[in-house]
């Protein structure tokens, strides 16, 4: 992907010295949706940045001062639509990175890309991405109930949860940006 640049972030495919931001906050992710992609040692964090380098859809999230990896962003096309979440370090949280970050790929995919809609799903729990979507102008489209299990109880059975849908069409991201 050609590297997307704001204030302070760059926002590029992935590379293989991001091994050890990745594994700062996926080690023990925070947000549930993310618990499959625990990454156990330096070893897997280095697998998993050589992996995601190889894949446009994957996106770093790095300080323009520094380089650091503080997060990282995906945006899957299904045509003229793309599914996009976001997953940050929580040591940069509080911040603005996340809004920064997102606001600059929404962007790119609708003003140079010509997307017409994106989508996210949050978990009904997760209420910092909920206030990042709305921030962003995304509206709540839908909630699916017991939609999604991330891990099982202690009887290994599945915790089933909650999860939204938020979206964005191309001419509302239009009339926000006037």
């Amino acid at each position: 992907m050609k590297p997307i640049e704001t204030d302070r972030l760059i926002l590029r495919n992935f590379r293989g010295e991001d091994a050890g931001g990745l594994l700062a906050y996926l080690e023990s992710p925070v947000a549930s949706c993310f618990l499959s992609l625990t990454l156990r040692d330096m070893e897997a964090a280095m697998a998993e940045a050589d992996r995601r380098g190889a894949d446009d859809t994957q996106i770093a999230v790095c300080l323009r001062n520094s380089g650091q990896l503080i997060g990282d962003l995906f945006a899957h096309p299904e045509e003229d639509t793309v599914s996009v979440g976001w997953n940050f370090n929580p040591a940069f949280s509080r911040q603005g990175y996340a809004f920064e970050a997102v606001h600059a790929l929404f962007a790119d995919l609708f003003g140079v890309r010509g997307i017409r809609r994106l989508y996210a799903f949050v978990e009904d729990h997760n209420l910092p991405s909920q206030k990042l979507c709305e921030r962003l102008g995304m509206r709540q489209e839908g909630l699916f109930l017991d939609f999604v299990s991330f891990r099982n109880d202690d009887a290994g059975q599945p915790i089933y949860e909650n999860t939204m849908q938020y979206a964005l069409l191309r001419r509302e991201w239009d009339d926000l940006c006037r």
